[in-house]
């Protein structure tokens, strides 16, 4: 029998009275513990989240990780080990799965052709590595020849490493432009179509006078293909965003490519810290998920997956051309950001709006939505990035708003 202290005790510490004993005593019964609810932080902090019709844009912070890939960050995220190793044998498996010599996980698409270039120009050799990107008065080449279509923003990737970009557009202007400077001959995938020379002629030129040769797909999966193509056609490195179509973390990547150049760009990669690349660092966990997310990718029935793309695609079609005065169309861009593409447009004379008035009614609704470019009378639709059901939600808010404009 309880003491009377002692059942006090006990009640104190938060039992329950479950019934009574002879000597009428009340039985103390432990309470279930009540799990303290899980924060919203986003709420908490009063940050907009949406439903993703746009695509995998970093400003909307690219795309969502699968659970596996989430298993695999919080389970690195419960022990130590040695940066360097975990990058060995990742990087060994990576390499496996996309054809490559070698490959080591990056931090995003833009510091791999940063790495890769700064690993051309030094080598082994700690004391260049230590010089980057101070390029005068050393023997280090200073030049990287891209076509001049293919000369966009991210090349800026390149000149971080101190040197230049020189501008071609035919196959006599490489010819000229090679000389005992030039480090690099760079490939922009995403716009192969607007060069004058395509992928095979730009490895084979390479080749010819002994220059390597790189390529940015950043946003070029799918198809999955493209993650081992590249290699197997010899190009030296080739880089590629994993928070993508992957759905690794966003603020990973690859670089794959030729042994050498791999282990040099590790010298001008963390732990290490007298490079230019200490602040592109990139640790255990998203190392991990980076795998994770990509063997998910490769193993993934991506027929299934198109299917339903195109399944969600057209629900969202058919929803919104029983507006009188919609018109749509549907294309999948042929070289990056290869996925079933909406576009909905209206005859501006039966619907009072312009493209821009609808995303700010979309992006202002409940629950607020993001969609594609705009112009005067249309608006861009990709379902890639919807969860499950989505698509029914955005078909029938865009119907809803287009709705209310009709005259």
């Amino acid at each position: 029998m309880l003491s009377r202290r002692k059942l006090i005790k006990r009640l104190s510490s938060g039992t329950l009275v479950g019934g009574l004993v002879g000597g009428g005593l009340p039985i103390a019964v432990t309470a279930t513990p009540t799990a303290a609810p899980k924060r919203d932080l986003f709420k908490e902090l009063g940050v907009r989240t949406f439903i993703n019709a746009a695509g995998t844009l970093t400003y909307m912070t690219g795309s969502l990780m699968h659970d596996e890939v989430l298993e695999a960050i919080q389970s690195g995220a419960k022990e130590f080990c040695l940066l360097d190793e975990i990058q060995d044998k990742v990087g060994a498996k990576i390499a496996q799965m996309v054809h490559s010599e070698a490959a080591v996980v990056t931090s995003g698409a833009f510091s791999g052709m940063t790495l890769g270039l700064a690993g051309i120009l030094t080598g082994m050799d700690l004391k260049k590595v230590e010089q980057l990107p101070h390029l005068a008065g050393t023997d280090m080449k200073t030049e990287v020849i891209c076509q001049k279509a293919h000369d966009i923003v991210y090349n800026h990737a390149l000149t971080n490493t101190g040197c230049k970009i020189i501008q071609v557009e035919t196959a006599e202007d490489v010819e000229k432009a090679i000389n005992e400077k030039t480090a690099l001959m760079h490939f922009l995938h995403i716009e192969a179509d607007k060069g004058k020379i395509m992928h095979e002629e730009w490895v084979a030129l390479g080749k010819k006078h002994n220059i390597p040769t790189s390529i940015d797909i950043a946003a070029d999966v799918p198809p999955v293909e493209n993650l081992w193509r590249f290699n197997d056609m010899g190009f030296s490195f080739v880089v590629v965003s994993g928070g993508k179509a992957m759905r690794g973390p966003q603020s990973a990547g690859l670089l794959m490519g030729k042994k050498d150049i791999i282990s040099a760009a590790r010298l001008h990669m963390p732990p290490r810290g007298f490079n230019i690349g200490r602040g592109m660092k990139v640790n255990k966990e998203e190392i991990l998920g980076m795998y994770v997310a990509l063997e998910r990718f490769i193993n993934e029935d991506h027929g299934k997956v198109w299917k339903m793309w195109e399944d969600n695609t057209a629900h969202i079609e058919n929803t919104v051309k029983t507006v009188s005065g919609v018109k749509t169309d549907v294309h999948v861009p042929p070289l990056g950001n290869h996925t079933p593409t909406l576009r909905i447009s209206w005859d501006p004379g039966k619907l009072h709006l312009t493209g821009k008035d609808l995303q700010e009614s979309l992006r202002k609704g409940d629950p607020s939505i993001e969609v594609g470019g705009s112009g005067p009378s249309h608006i861009g639709v990709t379902v890639w990035m919807l969860k499950p059901g989505q698509e029914k939600i955005v078909a029938r808010r865009i119907k809803e708003e287009l709705s209310k404009a009709a005259v």
